[in-house]
């Protein structure tokens, strides 16, 4: 699978180094382009939009969002950052929610695609977690509506985590090390599965995006970003199309797109948004994630198949992947299409060194 994946990133990387622009542009005027980005980012030059695209601008990131359901206290904190490192929440005794998401590897794994039960390899990549409390749907396919129901759907798959909710709580009502911390945050409430789904989820909410260079920019201006890094967001608005799916202060529509990923119809076919929504025009359709702290949380796409931004850049100016029919599928209703949103960009390749320099801020 990984020698499949590397080619593929290999042949996207070749395609898109070949672009066919007989001559290098000048680079943009750093003075002209400075006082156009010299304001806060509602005096920025408008985007670049393709049909279809819904537009957020940049800004902060706001305050977390909370249900009234499972209104935040620190006491929940503590017992859900415990509950999150803890093997008894899995099957096996062996997975914890760290164990793919990882602090040190900025909230992920830092490989192509999680192991899970019994070391099966699952087919998509672990997300980081810096916006997952900001996330109205979770997953790559959107399956879960909260983070209360993405803690309970990770437990209970079997080839995730693996575990059996009563199991769980018997183990956790067993040591004696959560008798205080749970009587904190639930008071005299009996212990359940949604209270430590509860838990896990408001320790979740405590993750942000870290302190960058971008929130330098939101809060001081441009002024803090060198030559290139401008250069690149104005590409990211413009000529590059990156904002059409990647925008508001946390870098994602949270809107579900085909990029031309599904590899329908071969061994490492995923349906994405299919498998859950089982409607035809989802098909190969994931997510958008957020690119805030991106350069810290690879490999990327849903599948981990890229390891460096540097790929990532090369795909898209290649116009991502557009799938052709076989013979055999000339008739096949759910054969994906890919997004019309990419197109192929003919990036230089200052500019698209200009876009990794752009990405890293973030």
């Amino acid at each position: 699978m990984r020698r499949t994946l590397k080619l593929f990133a290999a042949a996207a990387a070749l395609l898109a180094g070949s672009g066919h622009a007989a001559e290098v542009p000048a680079p943009p005027d750093m003075a002209a382009l400075r006082a156009l980005y010299a304001g806060p980012p509602d005096r920025w030059p408008r985007p670049v939009l393709q049909p279809g695209a819904v537009f957020a601008e940049f800004g902060p990131v706001p305050a977390v969002p909370e249900p009234a359901s499972n209104r935040s206290t620190p006491e929940k904190v503590a017992l859900g950052e415990m509950l999150f490192n803890d093997p008894k929440l899995s099957g096996s005794g062996q997975i914890a929610c760290a164990s793919c998401h990882n602090r040190e590897l900025g909230f992920g794994d830092g490989i192509s695609t999680s192991f899970g039960h019994d070391r099966q390899r699952g087919k998509r990549n672990a997300q980081s977690l810096f916006a997952a409390a900001w996330m109205t749907s979770l997953f790559w396919d959107g399956r879960a509506q909260s983070l209360e129901a993405q803690a309970l759907a990770s437990m209970t798959n079997p080839f995730e985590m693996a575990a059996d909710p009563a199991a769980v709580v018997t183990l956790i009502a067993a040591d004696e090390r959560y008798t205080l911390p749970f009587s904190r945050a639930f008071g005299d409430q009996l212990m359940t599965a949604d209270h430590i789904a509860q838990a896990v989820a408001a320790f979740i909410r405590t993750h942000k995006p870290r302190f960058s260079l971008w929130d330098r920019v939101i809060r001081d201006g441009t002024k803090a970003m060198s030559d290139p890094q401008l250069r690149g967001l104005h590409l990211f608005r413009t000529k590059a199309g990156c904002a059409n799916c990647h925008n508001g202060p946390l870098f994602t529509d949270q809107r579900f797109h085909n990029i031309g990923l599904s590899f329908y119809g071969r061994r490492l076919q995923d349906l994405g948004r299919y498998e859950f929504a089982r409607l035809p025009a989802d098909v190969g359709a994931f997510r958008t994630p957020s690119l805030r702290g991106v350069s810290r949380t690879g490999p990327w796409m849903h599948n981990g198949v890229f390891p460096q931004l540097r790929g990532i850049v090369n795909f898209y100016n290649a116009g991502g992947v557009q799938l052709r029919r076989r013979p055999e599928q000339a008739n096949d209703p759910l054969f994906p299409a890919t997004s019309p949103i990419l197109k192929r960009l003919d990036l230089t390749r200052e500019e698209r060194d200009d876009l990794v320099a752009f990405l890293e801020t973030l």
